[in-house]
């Protein structure tokens, strides 16, 4: 599997990323390490989670996720064989986003002792933190840096304002800077990333992971109607794209993938793939012929034709 180079780190991940958000949800122990298997022996390398996974769920405290990538890893021996990428700042219990220098310090060794390493290969901040200057949040990293307990770091959920403003208090103060972005991005909600912000990344060289790369399951092709959102324990997420503008989206993806003899999902992180200044879109899979499928998008090209299609179905 042909490998990028994430942004200006040391970093070369497959494009495509593993999300590891249904660990300990959807996908249970067992489940988790077959569908980790069948990812990694495909030569897709990166993985994506967070402390915060899965939280929301009833009877978890957060950290399940992280626990059972640490459990694989630890079973198969591979930890150097994958890029582990992992967030802080969600609400775990302090009652608000934080990425203050004393939680980032706690937390931190929290994530390393349950996936079992000594280094994080990427660190991002989960979310904005209005709260904490990006100096504190920033010269906090540059101690676990120096510490060696991670190796790169970045941020999700930014705009482009908050981005510059980072990037500028990292360079004035001699600070870490963001080496990577995670922006919600896919074919259907493209507004967020497209404009100033992708402009602002391509501009300074920084990797991009995107999330909800098929609209929480949408572009997959499954939900069609009211009726289909049953289907999953996402499909209440989805009920919003049920429109016009949805359905366009999924008309241009059945004849995208058609001349392919593609899956939509396939199809549809294709296009993330080929999106100008995008290094990998982060998908999640809760069984091995998803994971099938993420392995194909990898490797699918689009011709031009294919690529206007669903932008203009898109716009």
């Amino acid at each position: 599997m042909q490998k990028r180079r994430l942004g200006q780190t040391d970093l070369s991940i497959a494009p495509l990323v593993l999300g590891g958000n249904v660990f300990g949800w959807t996908a249970d122990e067992k489940t988790s390490f077959d569908l980790l298997d069948r990812f990694v022996g495909a030569g897709l390398n990166a993985i994506d989670t967070a402390d915060s996974y899965s939280r929301w769920v009833p009877g978890n405290k957060g950290g399940e996720s992280e626990t059972i990538i640490g459990k694989w890893m630890k079973s198969r021996g591979n930890r150097d064989k994958v890029v582990v990428v992992t967030k802080v700042g969600s609400d775990m219990g302090q009652g608000r986003k934080d990425l203050s220098a004393a939680y980032i310090e706690k937390a931190i060794d929290g994530s390393l002792k349950r996936l079992q390493t000594d280094v994080v290969d990427l660190y991002l901040s989960h979310w904005p933190d209005p709260a904490t200057p990006y100096e504190e949040t920033l010269g906090a990293y540059e101690k676990l840096l120096a510490k060696g307990k991670v190796r790169h770091v970045g941020a999700s959920n930014l705009d482009a304002g908050q981005l510059r403003a980072a990037l500028d208090v990292a360079s004035l103060r001699g600070l870490p800077r963001y080496a990577v972005l995670q922006p919600e991005y896919n074919l259907y909600d493209r507004a967020s990333f497209d404009g100033p912000l992708r402009d602002l990344c391509m501009a300074e060289d920084i990797g991009v992971i995107t999330y909800f790369s098929l609209a929480k399951g949408f572009l997959s092709g499954k939900y069609r109607s009211e009726a289909d959102l049953g289907k999953s324990a996402r499909g209440d997420d989805v009920k919003d794209y049920l429109n016009a503008r949805g359905m366009r989206i999924l008309a241009a993806l059945d004849a995208v993938s058609a001349r392919h003899s593609a899956k939509q999902a396939d199809v549809a992180l294709a296009w993330v793939i080929a999106r100008p200044g995008v290094t990998a879109p982060i998908a999640s899979a809760t069984t091995l012929d998803q994971v099938d499928s993420l392995v194909r998008a990898a490797s699918l090209k689009l011709n031009p034709d294919d690529i206007a299609e669903l932008d203009s179905a898109s716009a």
